[in-house]
């Protein structure tokens, strides 16, 4: 009876593989290994996508921060474009104004000297009868009647004192001259006055050592030259002395007044030029 339960049961268990028991140091090991590895793998790809978020966030926040300032940026740009361009127009338009303003300056200072040398040509023609008399001594008790005309006896020019219209002493240009003042005689007509002056310049050409002086007219103290010429405007009395300079610099001969103009002449075979203004002085005597 034991035999045959023996046998089934031998049997029974022939087909069945027993394996050797797996130790139980390699099981744990093994385990650990794969559990690190997932777990590894796992804390990785958090923190990657916590990262990734993290970083993602910095970068919009940062992005946010730079498109508003990029935006501030434009519209400072716009605005400083449009006030530019504007500036830029007023400019333009500045500039129109200034050439604008500049030719009718050009324009005024044109007519302006027109104006100066018709009135200058006025105050020269007022002038016309009347001539000067230069370094003539002054005395209280002077009678420049008489002194006019013991002048024209000595340059035999007849003039009685009814030719005289007026007769007497004008202000200094220069206060701090010693000179006398300058003597203005006024006569009825330009036709006297020039024939006075034909007088007085035929007088000295004739007597060239013996020029008209003080002496001549009874001023005896002294004997000084005495010069009698037409009468100037102040004008034209500052143009005549820069005139004389410029022309004893550049060796002219001739320089004279005739009807209120300044001549000039190199020498006796040059042709006369006119002096009208200074800036002529410097074109013309060369």
């Amino acid at each position: 009876m034991s035999s045959a339960t023996d046998e089934v049961a031998e049997s029974e268990f022939t087909n069945v593989t027993i394996r050797r028991p797996i130790s139980s140091n390699f099981n744990c090991e093994t385990c650990n290994t794969s559990q690190n590895f997932v777990l590894r793998t796992e804390i990785t790809s958090i923190v990657r996508d916590e990262l990734r978020t993290i970083i993602r966030n910095i970068f919009d926040e940062e992005f946010a921060k730079i498109r508003t300032q990029m935006q501030g940026f434009q519209e400072s740009i716009t605005y400083i474009t449009g006030q530019f361009d504007k500036a830029v127009s007023d400019i333009n338009l500045c500039t129109e104004a200034v050439k604008q303003l500049q030719t009718e300056n050009t324009c005024l200072k044109n007519k302006i000297s027109d104006l100066e040398s018709r009135l200058s040509q006025v105050e020269q023609d007022a002038r016309q009868s009347n001539i000067e008399i230069h370094c003539l001594p002054e005395h209280r008790q002077e009678n420049l009647l008489n002194t006019i005309t013991q002048l024209c006896k000595v340059v035999s020019f007849p003039l009685s004192e009814n030719d005289i219209l007026s007769c007497n002493r004008v202000q200094k240009l220069n206060s701090s001259s010693k000179k006398p003042r300058t003597v203005v005689c006024k006569l009825t007509n330009r036709l006297k006055r020039d024939n006075l002056l034909a007088a007085v310049l035929t007088f000295n050409k004739t007597n060239p050592k013996q020029k008209l002086s003080t002496k001549h007219l009874g001023y005896g103290d002294m004997e000084s030259p005495v010069y009698v010429c037409e009468h100037l405007t102040p004008q034209n009395k500052i143009l005549h002395a820069a005139t004389r300079i410029r022309a004893k610099e550049k060796q002219y001969k001739f320089v004279w007044i005739r009807n209120g103009k300044i001549f000039v002449r190199k020498d006796e075979t040059s042709p006369a030029l006119v002096i009208t203004h200074h800036d002529s002085i410097h074109k013309l005597i060369q």
